[in-house]
C-alpha cells in the first residue's frame, strides 16, 4: 500500500526554524520527484519546492528561495524540507505529493499520492 507520511510541523516564532519529513512506505521515493505543497487558510494550495528523481530542486514560491531547502535520504525513503527563517506567511498546511514520473511539477493535479498534512504556524 503506497502511503506518505508527513511530521515535523508545530507553532514556531518568526525566525524559527523546522524541518518537515515526508516517509514514504509502499515505494521506493527515489523513482519519482517529490513535491511540498502548502495550503493556507482559505487559500488553493500551491506548489513550493520540488526535487526531482535524479536529486535536482526547484523553487516554486520565490519567496521561500533562500530560506526553504529540499533533500532526499534514500536509506530512509524519506524526503526533507528544511525550512529557516520562518515569516507568519508560511503558516499553512504542508503536503508531500509523488509526481506521476521521475520530474517535477508545480501543478497539484500532476500528483499521485499524497500525505495528509502536517500544520506549520509561524506566530509570535
Amino acid at each position: 500500500q503506497v502511503q506518505l507520511v508527513e511530521s515535523g510541523g508545530g507553532l514556531v516564532q518568526p525566525g524559527g526554524s523546522l524541518r518537515l519529513s515526508c516517509a514514504a512506505s509502499g515505494f521506493t521515493l527515489d523513482a519519482y520527484a517529490i513535491g511540498w505543497f502548502r495550503q493556507a487558510p482559505g487559500k488553493e494550495r500551491e506548489g513550493v519546492l520540488c526535487i526531482s528523481s535524479r536529486g535536482g530542486s526547484i523553487y516554486y514560491k520565490s519567496s521561500v528561495k533562500d530560506r526553504f531547502t529540499i533533500s532526499r535520504d534514500k536509506a530512509k525513503n524519506t524526503v526533507y524540507l528544511q525550512m529557516n527563517s520562518l515569516k507568519p506567511e508560511d503558516t499553512g498546511t504542508y503536503y508531500c505529493a509523488t509526481e506521476q514520473g521521475p520530474l517535477c511539477s508545480s501543478v497539484p493535479r500532476e500528483y499521485d499520492d499524497w500525505g495528509q498534512g502536517t500544520r506549520v504556524t509561524v506566530s509570535s
